[in-house]
Protein backbone atom coordinates (compact mmCIF):
# COMPACT_ATOMS: atom_id res chain seq x y z
CA UNK A 1 0.00 0.00 0.00
CA UNK A 2 1.62 3.23 -1.25
CA UNK A 3 1.02 6.29 1.49
CA UNK A 4 1.65 8.85 -1.80
CA UNK A 5 -0.35 11.97 -0.71
CA UNK A 6 1.25 14.28 -3.56
CA UNK A 7 -1.28 15.07 -6.18
CA UNK A 8 -1.46 13.06 -9.44
CA UNK A 9 -1.25 16.79 -11.25
CA UNK A 10 0.78 19.56 -9.60
CA UNK A 11 -0.64 21.62 -11.79
CA UNK A 12 -3.85 21.63 -9.67
CA UNK A 13 -2.26 22.18 -6.44
CA UNK A 14 -2.22 25.97 -5.07
CA UNK A 15 -4.00 28.91 -6.06
CA UNK A 16 -3.80 29.95 -9.90
CA UNK A 17 -2.44 33.75 -10.85
CA UNK A 18 -5.74 34.88 -11.41
CA UNK A 19 -7.01 34.19 -8.06
CA UNK A 20 -4.47 35.77 -6.43
CA UNK A 21 -4.89 38.91 -8.69
CA UNK A 22 -8.74 39.25 -7.79
CA UNK A 23 -7.77 38.50 -3.78
CA UNK A 24 -5.56 41.17 -4.26
CA UNK A 25 -7.79 43.93 -6.42
CA UNK A 26 -10.62 42.57 -3.62
CA UNK A 27 -8.62 43.67 -0.77
CA UNK A 28 -7.85 46.75 -2.47
CA UNK A 29 -10.81 47.80 -3.12
CA UNK A 30 -12.20 47.35 0.53
CA UNK A 31 -8.90 49.66 1.76
CA UNK A 32 -9.87 52.27 -0.87
CA UNK A 33 -13.55 52.10 0.75
CA UNK A 34 -12.13 52.16 4.08
CA UNK A 35 -10.11 55.70 3.32
CA UNK A 36 -12.38 57.67 1.93
CA UNK A 37 -14.97 56.89 4.69
CA UNK A 38 -12.23 58.33 7.13
CA UNK A 39 -10.26 60.98 5.52
CA UNK A 40 -11.56 64.06 7.30
CA UNK A 41 -12.93 62.43 10.33
CA UNK A 42 -10.23 63.54 12.33
CA UNK A 43 -11.02 66.90 11.72
CA UNK A 44 -14.50 66.66 12.63
CA UNK A 45 -13.41 65.19 15.88
CA UNK A 46 -11.33 67.87 16.70
CA UNK A 47 -14.21 70.01 16.22
CA UNK A 48 -16.42 68.36 18.07
CA UNK A 49 -13.85 68.43 21.06
CA UNK A 50 -13.50 72.11 21.19
CA UNK A 51 -17.09 72.36 20.98
CA UNK A 52 -17.86 70.33 24.14
CA UNK A 53 -14.50 72.65 25.37
CA UNK A 54 -16.44 75.72 24.71
CA UNK A 55 -19.52 74.34 26.62
CA UNK A 56 -17.40 73.19 29.89
CA UNK A 57 -16.05 76.84 29.67
CA UNK A 58 -18.85 77.80 29.34
CA UNK A 59 -20.81 75.84 32.39
CA UNK A 60 -17.66 77.51 34.39
CA UNK A 61 -18.54 81.27 33.33
CA UNK A 62 -22.33 80.51 34.39
CA UNK A 63 -20.88 78.84 37.56
CA UNK A 64 -18.76 82.10 38.13
CA UNK A 65 -22.04 84.31 37.48
CA UNK A 66 -24.03 82.41 39.82
CA UNK A 67 -21.53 82.76 42.67
CA UNK A 68 -20.37 86.09 42.11
CA UNK A 69 -23.20 87.92 40.93
CA UNK A 70 -20.76 88.86 37.48
CA UNK A 71 -19.31 87.68 34.22
CA UNK A 72 -15.42 87.00 35.08
CA UNK A 73 -13.22 89.68 33.11
CA UNK A 74 -11.01 86.97 31.83
CA UNK A 75 -10.64 83.70 32.06
CA UNK A 76 -7.64 83.54 34.62
CA UNK A 77 -10.36 84.44 37.21
CA UNK A 78 -12.04 80.97 36.37
CA UNK A 79 -8.57 79.23 36.52
CA UNK A 80 -7.61 80.83 40.27
CA UNK A 81 -8.70 79.50 43.45
CA UNK A 82 -10.98 82.01 45.71
CA UNK A 83 -10.77 81.62 49.44
CA UNK A 84 -12.27 78.00 49.98
CA UNK A 85 -13.35 77.25 46.65
CA UNK A 86 -11.09 75.05 43.81
CA UNK A 87 -10.47 76.70 40.68
CA UNK A 88 -13.10 76.17 38.13
CA UNK A 89 -11.32 75.15 35.26
CA UNK A 90 -7.74 74.17 35.04
CA UNK A 91 -5.76 76.37 33.35
CA UNK A 92 -3.65 73.82 30.71
CA UNK A 93 -7.56 73.18 29.34
CA UNK A 94 -7.53 76.50 28.08
CA UNK A 95 -6.49 75.68 24.18
CA UNK A 96 -8.60 74.05 21.67
CA UNK A 97 -7.90 70.92 19.79
CA UNK A 98 -5.35 72.63 17.55
CA UNK A 99 -3.35 73.97 20.13
CA UNK A 100 -4.55 77.95 19.62
CA UNK A 101 -5.98 79.53 23.33
CA UNK A 102 -9.57 80.43 23.64
CA UNK A 103 -10.34 83.82 23.48
CA UNK A 104 -13.01 85.14 25.84
CA UNK A 105 -14.94 88.13 25.64
CA UNK A 106 -17.60 89.97 27.42
CA UNK A 107 -19.88 91.57 25.56
CA UNK A 108 -22.07 93.14 27.76
CA UNK A 109 -23.21 92.44 31.20
CA UNK A 110 -24.96 89.51 30.71
CA UNK A 111 -23.84 88.16 27.68
CA UNK A 112 -19.92 86.85 26.83
CA UNK A 113 -18.30 84.88 24.24
CA UNK A 114 -15.79 82.44 24.05
CA UNK A 115 -14.64 81.70 20.61
CA UNK A 116 -12.07 79.54 18.96
CA UNK A 117 -9.90 80.16 15.94
CA UNK A 118 -10.83 76.98 14.31
CA UNK A 119 -8.93 74.46 12.02
CA UNK A 120 -6.79 77.75 10.18
CA UNK A 121 -6.17 78.63 13.42
CA UNK A 122 -7.19 82.61 12.60
CA UNK A 123 -9.76 84.31 14.73
CA UNK A 124 -12.39 86.16 13.34
CA UNK A 125 -12.40 83.86 10.00
CA UNK A 126 -15.73 82.04 9.05
CA UNK A 127 -14.63 78.45 10.67
CA UNK A 128 -14.49 79.83 14.02
CA UNK A 129 -16.62 78.21 16.43
CA UNK A 130 -18.20 79.91 19.31
CA UNK A 131 -20.94 79.12 22.17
Amino acid sequence: MCLDKQPKHPSQAGFTLVELLLVVTILGILAAVVVVNFTGKGDEARKQATRTSIAAISTAISTFDATKSRLPDSMDELCAESGDSAALLDKANLNDSWGKPFQYKKISKFKYEVRSAGPDGNMGSEDDLTN
